[in-house]
């Protein structure tokens, strides 16, 4: 097959392979252990047709124009014609930003989020990120709700797009005070609270550079998700439920490139804190919590350490009760999603055996082989959403954090012969549905022998 497989190679400047298992670069400290200096998104078709919409006009002029006139100059003439004119529409949004209005700078926030989500645009903002950084600390110190929201994911990318080099950690450092008193303010909008947890967890991620700051965020976010006692996790009133997701989520990222001495003393005791989550009535909840308990698991024994507890046997009957639940009362959605994640959660904890997902992109494919490769994974989609695919393509700090090497430089007839047509994929998908059928129809036969 051609392509990267992507399992973990070491990227460029030691700050690649985080999400990969087993390589040097998989939790490899990308922060100095001295000291400072020293990883499921809503319509994805409609995301894309509004971030094109965004992102590329066609002039009329070339609408008119024949193909006898048209040529490889005119070509070129057009395509610069529709990059300019795409920048000055995202001027115009970040100009929009310092508006008297909150709808406007609301509308104009969420075209940045679609542009910024769905291609890369590194260089035209290199020179405008202190001006878009200073607009989005206005927006999320005086805007209320969905604008401080939005603000936060819009950091969240703009970070992404400046990668993990010197400009990255100065939009980093600049606001991250300001995410954790949003983050941290009981009276705040809860979701200007998930959005700032989730934008100090990734931004932490891709541009921190002091172990300092690490610990803080690790700190302030398990503050937010950590029940106030063992047996208070299940009465935590439900609107928190997202809230307490992302924060998990984000705690959990930071996890995967934590160092091995702080990480030690979170394998000592402090994941104690995950089962009682496992009772918390927000299926998402649940799943996130099951999921970093595994995710724990696979760090200690990364580190030769053992989690052995007296309360271990009691986390393995909990799981088995959620992997095996059918109570009327949860939604029927709801228990599938449960069980089978569970029992992927059980296998691995009682006999070490993860169940592979390829994600394919392109003429590339990439294999999720860890449980710290599916939580990276999950995180950037998370915030790119339907773009996840193009900037696994094409951003160089994707594609150094999963190690599948520069970005593939392909002609237009290996673009074209890539295509496969609509009747193709009818074939396929029909063959594969018929195959997938006859293999679950033995299992589900209720006149097979059971064991």
């Amino acid at each position: 097959m051609p392509g990267n497989s992507g399992r973990g190679q070491a990227g460029p400047g030691g700050r690649a392979g985080a999400a990969g298992r087993g390589t040097v670069g998989f939790r490899e400290l990308r922060l100095a252990e001295s000291g400072p200096g020293s990883a499921r998104a809503g319509s994805p078709g409609s995301e894309e047709e509004a971030g094109s919409e965004v992102l590329s006009h066609c002039s009329s002029a070339s609408e008119g124009a024949s193909p006898a006139e048209e040529g490889p100059g005119s070509e070129a003439a057009s395509e610069q014609g529709q990059e300019e004119e795409a920048e000055d529409r995202l001027k115009e949004h970040m100009d929009n930003l310092l508006d008297k209005s909150a709808k406007t700078r609301q509308a104009a926030l969420q075209s940045l989020r679609l542009a910024l989500s769905s291609k890369t645009l590194s260089e035209f903002l290199l020179e405008r990120r202190l001006t878009l950084t200073d607009s989005l600390e206005k927006c999320l110190k005086k805007g209320k709700g969905d604008e401080q929201a939005l603000a936060g994911t819009v950091l969240t990318l703009l970070c992404l797009q400046m990668g993990s080099g010197p400009e990255g950690e100065e939009v980093f450092r600049s606001l991250k005070p300001l995410l954790v008193s949003v983050l941290t303010d009981s009276m705040a909008s809860p979701s200007a609270r998930q959005s700032c947890a989730m934008a100090l967890g990734m931004c932490c991620y891709i541009a921190a550079a002091d172990l300092e700051d690490l610990i803080s965020c690790l700190s302030c976010l398990e503050g937010v998700f950590s029940p106030p006692s063992t047996g208070e996790a299940g009465s935590a009133p439900a609107q928190h439920g997202p809230l307490h997701c992302s924060a998990l989520q984000s705690w959990s990222l930071l996890l995967t490139i934590c160092p091995p001495s702080h990480l030690r003393s979170i394998l000592d005791n402090r994941w104690l804190q995950l089962p009682p989550l496992l009772s918390s009535s927000s299926v998402a909840l649940r799943i996130l919590a099951g999921e970093t308990i595994a995710l724990v698991f696979e760090l200690a024994q990364d580190l030769e350490e053992d989690l052995c507890h007296q309360d271990t046997e009691l986390l393995c009957a909990q799981l088995k009760v959620l992997a095996t639940e059918s109570n009327k009362y949860r939604a029927k959605t709801d228990r599938r999603k449960q069980r089978s994640i569970f029992r992927d959660i059980l296998r691995f904890i009682e006999s070490g055996e993860y169940q592979e997902e390829t994600i394919r992109f392109g003429l590339e494919c990439m294999y999720l082989d860890s449980w710290a490769r599916q939580r990276t994974y999950q995180a950037f989609k998370e915030v790119l959403g339907s773009g996840i695919r193009h900037h696994l393509q094409n951003n160089e700090l994707l594609r150094e954090i999963f190690g599948l090497g520069p970005p593939l430089v392909l002609d237009a007839a290996a673009l074209k012969a890539s295509k496969v047509s609509r009747f193709e994929k009818h074939l396929y998908n029909s063959a594969a549905f018929k195959a997938r059928t006859k293999a679950r129809s033995r299992v589900r036969d209720k006149r097979a022998d059971v064991l």
